[in-house]
């Protein structure tokens, strides 16, 4: 080959090789992985231990997301890549760094703002300001990408009624986990909820026994989406304990030592586990 057409071949096969530009990597056409899967697997039937084991430390470097309850509903959750996520934001539980996204849901002036902190990259509402319409998302950031899948939601304050698709159910693909947050939950899923949430393996689900659903109506929810780690929140009221007490020998339960937990695939518990963080009980 001539020296010539030997330099544009080279050239030609670094363009294709070079790494995508962060703000490409935003706007590619995403695809869940969490949906296919679950579209195309059986329903699975965990191992039963006895005893409730010990999470066991992540240690693959890459693979570890970080949770770490800030309060009510608000987790912050970091990427192997360090993207910083806070869940239904609303100002007054912040992580240590601004975030790089945050998403928000309008059952209570607790669960968003409309004035979150100007260095905010993505500010992702769980409602549409337009009637009838769905909030959608759909968005890489880094090395997660995120969607939504709504609910209704009952008015606040006792007034009745109720506001279509006022809720979002987050799910954030991170490192090979399905990672849902239930938002301010108020009605029981259907079939076709569950079909577009597709599998998750972490879940972080409103306990406060009736400001959302009664504790009997939640564990049906979780019962039915059999997530390997349940993290409580939201709890108004009564202890969580009313809300454990309504699984039984198909759940392990533990009690955090401290507001954080970090796990990989590799290190998600084999028989479902409800693991309550300091702050939460």
């Amino acid at each position: 080959m001539k020296p010539r057409y030997l330099v544009l071949a080279i050239a030609w096969l670094a363009t294709f090789a070079a790494p995508v530009p962060a703000a490409a990597q935003e706007q590619r056409t995403p695809v869940s992985q969490c949906q296919a899967i679950a579209q195309n697997l059986p329903k699975a039937t965990f191992a039963s231990f006895s005893g409730a084991p010990a999470l066991v430390p992540a240690v693959s470097e890459g693979e570890d997301v970080k949770f770490t309850f800030l309060g009510h509903s608000t987790f912050e959750i970091e990427t192997p890549a360090g993207i910083v996520i806070a869940t239904d934001y609303n100002g007054w539980y912040r992580p240590a760094t601004t975030p790089d996204v945050v998403t928000m849901n309008k059952a209570h002036p607790t669960h968003f703002t409309l004035t979150p902190d100007p260095g905010i990259k993505h500010v992702l509402h769980g409602w549409s300001d337009v009637p009838g319409e769905k909030a959608t998302v759909n968005l890489v950031v880094g090395d997660v990408y995120i969607r939504n899948v709504t609910t209704d939601i009952r008015f606040s304050y006792g007034l009745g009624g109720s506001q279509e698709n006022g809720n979002s159910i987050f799910i954030f693909e991170i490192a090979g986990l399905c990672i849902g947050h239930l938002g301010h939950l108020h009605y029981e899923l259907t079939d076709s909820h569950y079909t577009e949430i597709g599998r998750l393996d972490v879940v972080m689900v409103p306990v406060d026994g009736g400001l959302t659903m009664g504790a009997d109506s939640m564990s049906r929810v979780i019962k039915r989406l059999r997530s390997s780690l349940i993290l409580p929140m939201h709890r108004r009221g009564p202890p969580v304990d009313a809300f454990l007490s309504m699984f039984g020998k198909d759940f392990d339960v533990a009690y955090a030592p401290d507001d954080s937990i970090t796990v990989s695939m590799r290190t998600l518990p084999k028989k479902p586990l409800i693991y309550v963080l300091k702050g939460v009980r």
